[in-house]
């Protein structure tokens, strides 16, 4: 194969895979019925005048499916951690102990897992564009190259099967993400 072919076809898959990363990364912030620390990632804090994210602040863990403990590395943070939980609008109501900020993660309506399911949904189609636009960008490179016909014929045919493949990476990403939110 040619070697302008195969740099085209590297820059392809870096790109789906790429889509594929962002996608991973929507499906953490969408709750599933279990609490998961990354429920805060969104978090900032007023850190001494500057935003910082909840993590650099305090240690947040799950102590259990239901519930979410946020311990402060520095006691007087604990308002400006809460007040931080509140003003990102996730729908937890914090409670403040004077040691740690306990968040008791409620359980998810019908109504909401439908609609977590269809954000996923949503989301899986933007990682599907992300595959086709790198397709896309394949095939006009590969036209732009100086190689007989059959030659891009091939590399063409290359483009379609690893677009094939992460299409279908994204169809079982969503497959496992949806059985996730709907299990009660």
């Amino acid at each position: 194969m040619n070697e302008e072919v195969e740099f085209v076809l590297d820059a392809t898959k870096e790109g789906m895979n790429a889509a594929i990363a962002h996608l991973e990364r929507a499906f953490l912030k969408i709750r599933a019925g279990k609490a998961s620390p990354a429920m805060l990632s969104a978090v900032m804090v007023d850190y001494y005048g500057s935003q910082t994210p909840l993590s650099q602040v305090a240690n947040v863990n799950t102590p259990d499916g239901r519930t979410i403990s946020v311990q402060p590395w520095e006691k007087n943070m604990l308002q400006e951690i809460e007040k931080a939980i509140m003003n990102a609008n996730l729908g937890f109501n914090p409670m403040n102990n004077g040691d740690m900020i306990i968040i008791n993660v409620p359980p998810l309506t019908e109504e909401r897992r439908i609609q977590l399911t269809k954000q996923a949904k949503a989301e899986a189609e933007h990682a599907k564009v992300g595959v086709r636009s790198a397709r896309q960008d394949a095939n006009k490179e590969i036209k732009d190259l100086d190689i007989s016909e059959d030659l891009q014929k091939n590399a063409t045919a290359d483009v379609q099967d690893l677009t094939d493949v992460f299409t279908k990476k994204i169809e079982d990403f969503l497959v496992k993400k949806e059985a996730e939110i709907m299990k009660v």
